[in-house]
């Protein structure tokens, strides 16, 4: 596992269409998961640890920004050959114990679509509005030894609601960090 931070977000760049199949086996588009006030498109990876510590809140956070009319999806793009804890199948297992009733969970099995993004680490959050102009690409909340540190409602949710509401996300944005893509060797 390599620690990486995600970079500075790149305000107003165009979010990249994709069709990737879904653990329900749709191929799922952008324009399937675009919500009338906002998109959140995030990378996640079932193994890795700073996935793991923030799931619960993440999916409870996915759950309320459906409130907001921001819709939520989730990319795997890593090598699931020499991680195959991230297999398709387990995706499956992982998405139903932690119920993603609000969250699509797709897969990237070419790595395009994370290459396309530019996607670095999972978690990796990409924050859109409703012209899908990215204005977040900070973290969850803040981490400590792998524990989240919950002492307000945590910054992913805070800047979707901004963003829900004035369709600009916060000038001033902590990155994520988490384990590298696995990319194919």
């Amino acid at each position: 596992m390599t620690l990486t931070k995600t970079p500075v977000c790149d305000f107003g760049k165009k979010a990249e269409d994709f069709q990737l199949k879904s653990i329900n086996n749709k191929i799922i588009s952008l324009n399937d998961i675009i919500g009338k006030n906002g998109t959140l498109i995030m990378f996640i990876s079932n193994h890795c640890p700073y996935v793991k510590a923030i799931i619960e809140e993440l999916v409870h956070d996915c759950n309320q920004l459906t409130k907001y009319g921001i819709c939520s999806v989730a990319i795997m793009s890593n090598d699931t050959k020499e991680y195959p804890e991230d297999s398709f199948d387990n995706m499956i297992k992982f998405a139903n114990f932690y119920k993603f009733n609000h969250l699509e969970y797709l897969i990237d099995e070419t790595q395009e679509i994370a290459k396309k993004y530019n996607a670095v680490c999972t978690p990796d959050f990409f924050g859109y509005n409703r012209k899908l102009e990215l204005q977040y690409r900070g973290r969850i909340r803040e981490l400590k030894n792998l524990e989240p540190i919950k002492n307000n409602e945590s910054d992913l949710i805070s800047a979707m609601k901004i963003i829900s509401q004035t369709q600009k996300g916060p000038k001033k944005q902590i990155p994520s960090m988490g384990c590298n893509i696995k990319w194919f060797k």
